[in-house]
């Protein structure tokens, strides 16, 4: 536990030393700030562009449109950054020769899959509500009424998702050794779940499901009930893929 403690420390400092953490913060600072403001101005900005003559009602922009691009801005951008930034999270120690020297050491092999799976995840966690959270107050400014119904549900499966690309990414670094295939095989894997979703039996178990039904949600169209097959899927897979890649870890030579 010490051990695990002490390399989990290890981990966040090397993530703030080479700038992760920072870039990854800042990127979702500005998707906070962003997410308001573009839903509010996008109605003034089409009026402007449409010619003269053209007269097409716009809807007034609601709180409604500020978690929409909140959602977009994440599920799009967000989740891509996060897999870009971290897929080295292996691959690029074991080529170093860095994490081969604390291993001959007496390092536990578990113990570094577990710890640099909480570190990424607490930096995720960290800039993901974040984010949310300046989405939130920044709405404020343009809204008066900021009450949704089931907000943090729908924030949150948005993070579990996270959590289960993070184990992807960890298990692709170690099954391929390079970042290129760490990155490869979470794009294979989403892209895998886009391809079942298409099958209605299969969409309620579907872990896709957790970033592309948020304003359905919230707006009530889905009930929440309905996701809780595909968030067990999610999590279980989830821990499938981190005991997977200690197993992998623990047999292989480097």
């Amino acid at each position: 536990m010490r051990a695990y403690i002490a390399f989990t420390k290890k981990e966040i400092y090397e993530l703030a030393k080479t700038y992760k953490l920072l870039l990854l913060v800042v990127v979702f600072l500005i998707f906070g700030f962003m997410n308001p403001v573009v839903a509010k101005l996008t109605p003034d900005i089409m009026k402007s562009l449409m010619e003269d003559g053209i007269n097409i009602s716009m809807p007034e922009a609601t709180i409604f449109d500020s978690w929409a691009q909140f959602f977009k801005n994440v599920s799009q951008m967000g989740l891509i950054v996060l897999v870009i930034m971290f897929s080295g999270l292996i691959s690029n120690e074991l080529s170093k020769g860095t994490l081969v020297n604390m291993l001959t050491k007496g390092l536990s092999r578990k113990t570094v899959i577990l710890s640099k799976f909480t570190s990424t995840c607490l930096v995720w966690t960290f800039s993901y509500f974040l984010s949310a959270l300046v989405t939130f107050l920044y709405s404020m400014l343009f809204w008066e009424n900021t009450e949704v119904d089931n907000l943090l549900f729908s924030i949150s499966i948005v993070w579990i998702f996270g959590i289960f690309l993070i184990s992807a990414i960890i298990l692709g670094g170690i099954l391929f050794k390079t970042s290129y295939g760490s990155m490869l095989f979470c794009g294979a894997i989403v892209a895998c779940l886009l391809f079942l979703n298409v099958f209605p039996k299969v969409q309620e178990y579907n872990p896709i499901q957790l970033i592309s039904v948020n304003m359905d949600i919230l707006k009530e169209n889905i009930e929440v009930s309905e996701l809780v097959k595909s968030i067990w899927i999610t999590l279980g897979t989830s821990v499938l893929f981190i005991f997977s890649s200690i197993i992998i870890f623990c047999k292989r030579e480097f």
